[in-house]
């Protein structure tokens, strides 16, 4: 990636959309395929409220200055994970990522690990395809045999703490050198299935971890659990893994020497 800029001022005066408290730089990423060699964009006097997130200074940026910047967003109130970014250096959802407490200038990139499709948007594609093949996207929950679903719903569904932004793939220093790891999101959800299996063979998950690139190749630096924003604890669901492959083996020789 270049660092060459190309600078565009807005006017101190246009409208935001709370009153402003003061200007930003952003040094935003961008990227067209075709459009040759990724490159920062500065946009200086991007003006931010009290409680501006990065997110809404990008939106803002992409109405006043440049409708062609790229964004990818929903919720708005870290509940869908489709903001990630990297913003200085550091994994947030957009959304919640307050601009006060980030300087005056704030360099916003994708998120690492996963193909650029354009500007700040990733291919989630490549995530998904990590994910363990028995591990459903959406799974039927349990419910207590006195409770009634609505006359609207068909039935209860269980909704994951995971909300599959990406971050802890992006944060992981493994990741960044192993195309192969699977990744600390795909091995959390492989152990919240072995916590509620729901129909899934325990086994079929355990031989999918216990691989040199699943759950061994993991380096225990707990970067993915200090970037995730929903308490998923991924470093810790794979270290629990770990223990359950291994009591596995020693149940196993116990077994093959008993016999």
């Amino acid at each position: 990636m270049t660092t060459d800029t190309t600078t565009h001022q807005a006017n101190a005066e246009a409208p935001a959309a709370v009153e402003a408290i003061g200007t930003r730089t952003f040094r935003v990423h961008r990227f067209k395929r075709g459009g040759g060699a990724p490159r920062f964009e500065e946009f200086a006097n991007v003006p931010v409220g009290p409680a501006t997130t990065v997110l809404e200074a990008l939106r803002w940026i992409r109405v006043h200055l440049d409708p062609s910047l790229a964004l990818r967003h929903s919720c708005f109130h870290a509940s869908c994970g489709t903001c990630g970014l990297q913003v200085n250096g550091r994994e947030v959802l957009g959304c919640v990522a307050p601009v006060g407490e980030l300087g005056p200038v704030i360099t916003v990139e994708p998120i690492a690990n996963i193909p650029v499709l354009v500007d700040v948007v990733v291919d989630m594609t490549e995530f998904y395809a990590r994910l363990p093949e028995q591990h459903p996207y959406v799974r039927a929950s349990e419910a207590l045999p006195e409770a009634t679903a609505p006359a609207d719903i068909g039935g209860f569904e269980r909704y994951e703490d995971c909300i599959e932004c990406g971050l802890c793939l992006s944060a992981c220093p493994v990741s960044a050198t192993s195309d192969g790891y699977v990744g600390p999101a795909a091995l959390a959800a492989g152990q919240r299935l072995l916590e509620e299996p729901r129909g899934v063979d325990p086994r079929t998950i355990l031989d999918w971890a216990d691989d040199p690139l699943g759950a061994w190749r993991c380096h225990a630096a707990f970067e993915c659990t200090e970037v995730c924003p929903s308490g998923v604890h991924p470093a810790e669901r794979i270290m629990s893994l770990r223990g359950e492959l291994v009591s596995g083996r020693i149940r196993n020789d116990r077994e093959e020497t008993q016999a």
